[in-house]
């Protein structure tokens, strides 16, 4: 299934270029593998939401389920054009999507920007349209989140961690931090796919570098 290199094409797809897609939503499990939660809204408050890309979605996602705080994880597609897209049909290149996961936590016990933090020291968000082997539009780095206020938090951190970034050799950050549109959930098969398979294939790897953001966690006031 995989080759040396996963992916290809690295050129943002327009929309009058993207695929059709289709109306039909995916049917996922009612309950996560691990965290035995509900996939899908509603979720109730205080819950609150990002969206992490950080190259192939299946490691992004187990690395985000094992944070204390987070209460339910799925994988699917964010920031493209092509309603409902395949699995397939994203790694085409032709729907402008990045592979993504949904990050639902309880903001008494895990702040956003622990999260925020996490997700910049998974994985090298310097590398553009690739993360390692894997190369491609759908493998950006993206962070995709709910209010204009959380958009401004993480473009701050991102700043912040751009100077630790440049004074360990790296290059700029390149991550894409916008408003979340909307969620398309993948496959059944591809969500908690490192439970159910656990030697399976996980490309990301962090740069070694510490945020220097995202510390402390909220108490609850109960």
């Amino acid at each position: 299934m995989f080759g040396s290199l996963r992916g290809r094409s690295t050129e943002m797809v327009t929309p009058d270029q993207a695929l059709p897609g289709r109306a039909d939503k995916m049917t996922v499990p009612s309950t996560h593998l691990v965290l035995g939660t509900p996939l899908e809204p509603p979720f109730p408050d205080p819950w609150a939401e990002l969206y992490v890309g950080m190259g192939c979605f299946w490691g992004a996602e187990r690395a985000m389920w094992e944070q204390e705080g987070v209460i339910t994880t799925a994988v699917g597609y964010m920031g493209g054009w092509t309603p409902n897209p395949t699995y397939e049909e994203v790694c085409t290149g032709r729907t402008g999507h990045a592979e993504v996961v949904r990050v639902v936590f309880d903001p008494t016990k895990v702040s956003l920007e622990v999260l925020v933090r996490r997700f910049f020291e998974e994985h090298d968000p310097t590398q553009a349209m690739r993360q390692g082997n894997d190369i491609g539009t759908q493998y950006r780095s993206a962070l995709y989140l709910t209010s204009d206020q959380d958009v401004l938090t993480a473009t701050s951190i991102a700043n912040r961690y751009a100077l630790e970034l440049k004074a360990n050799g790296f290059g700029s950050i390149t991550t894409e931090i916008a408003r979340a549109r909307e969620f398309y959930y993948a496959e059944d098969y591809h969500q908690q796919y490192l439970r159910a398979n656990p030697n399976g294939y996980c490309g990301i790897g962090g740069t070694g570098v510490s945020c220097p953001v995202g510390l402390s966690v909220p108490t609850s006031s109960n």
